[in-house]
């Protein structure tokens, strides 16, 4: 299997690469990124990939413009040197929240970065949920999306959360066919905030959808970027009579004041994955669990190198 199958990993994702390559069963790709006195990115793959199927796990979290570059200067490598195939296993998938024109002359950077990803070589990538499903459009090679409500479903139930106790809230109108799945499957109901954005990362609270008296409260969405939105939320849902707020995210970015803003809220606990590495994040906020993916993501590299179904994942 190792002559047929490499794990790479960028500097962005070393922990997540490292279980991933232990749940597969295969030890990590050599390669060595350096850069030159001028701040250029520069990689050497270590090992003969000539007709190897490889894939490359890299994040586009913080500092983003280095983490795709060395993502797309890793793959232009591995193509150089005759890879079978090279998959771009990107669990946070940057630049995603540009997925439209949202005012005249801005870019849609979404679109910009999968022909990147394209154009450099990659012939099939793979992310965990995107900030728009309709991003996956944006690709002409194989797109693979990954769900990481399994795992969030799994930290809710073990804190006892569902029935009819419990309500799953959006924070927004688009987050509202998410939050509708975590409704079903923990047979509680739903509520909706209406939330009003006057610019990036900053919301208002406008309206709650929705019965949350007396009940246990799971505020749900894809990420959690300053933590704005997530707190503002779990305040109002707060004053509108819940007994306890949660809130659960598959990206923790948590730039700025996130972790302070967290600390200070009325949120009792924050489950998100580890798809963004946290570091000292979770020293420095009690209220944060990391949840892991590599059992997830390691499964579909498994079943991509096989030909098996990814979609089987979620029967």
């Amino acid at each position: 299997m190792n002559r047929l199958i490499s794990i790479f990993g960028g500097n962005a994702s070393p922990a997540l690469t490292e279980k991933i390559c232990k749940y597969v069963g295969l030890p990590k790709g050599t390669s060595r990124t350096s850069r030159f006195s001028d701040g250029e990115i520069f990689v050497e793959i270590g090992e003969n990939v000539r007709g190897v199927n490889c894939f490359i796990v890299q994040s586009t979290c913080s500092p983003p413009n280095d983490n795709l570059m060395e993502m797309l200067i890793m793959i232009d490598a591995l193509k150089r040197a005759s890879a079978g195939a090279i998959v771009a296993i990107i669990p946070y998938f940057g630049y995603a929240r540009q997925d439209r024109k949202v005012k005249p002359r801005t870019p849609i950077t979404a679109k910009l970065v999968a022909d990147l990803l394209t154009a450099a070589g990659a012939t099939r990538v793979l992310s965990v949920d995107l900030h728009a499903g309709q991003i996956q459009g944006f690709f002409d090679i194989p797109f693979d999306h990954l769900y990481a409500t399994p795992i969030l479903r799994e930290a809710f139930a073990a804190e006892g959360l569902g029935g009819e106790n419990t309500v799953v809230v959006s924070p927004d109108a688009g987050g509202t066919e998410r939050a509708r799945a975590y409704s079903k499957f923990l047979d509680c109901s739903l509520a909706i905030i209406d939330k009003r954005r006057d610019s990036p990362n900053v919301s208002q609270v406008h309206h709650l959808i929705g019965d949350v008296e007396g009940k246990r409260a799971i505020l749900i969405d894809d990420m959690i970027d300053t933590a704005g939105t997530l707190c503002n939320a779990a305040k109002a849902v707060k004053e509108h009579g819940a007994a306890e707020v949660f809130a659960g995210a598959t990206h923790g970015v948590l730039s700025g004041p996130a972790i302070d803003r967290i600390n200070e809220s009325v949120l009792s606990r924050v489950w998100v994955t580890d798809t963004i590495p946290q570091h000292d994040k979770v020293t420095r906020c009690a209220k944060l669990d990391v949840l892991s993916t590599a059992n997830l993501v390691g499964e579909a590299i498994k079943r991509i190198h096989h030909g098996d179904s990814i979609s089987s994942l979620f029967d």
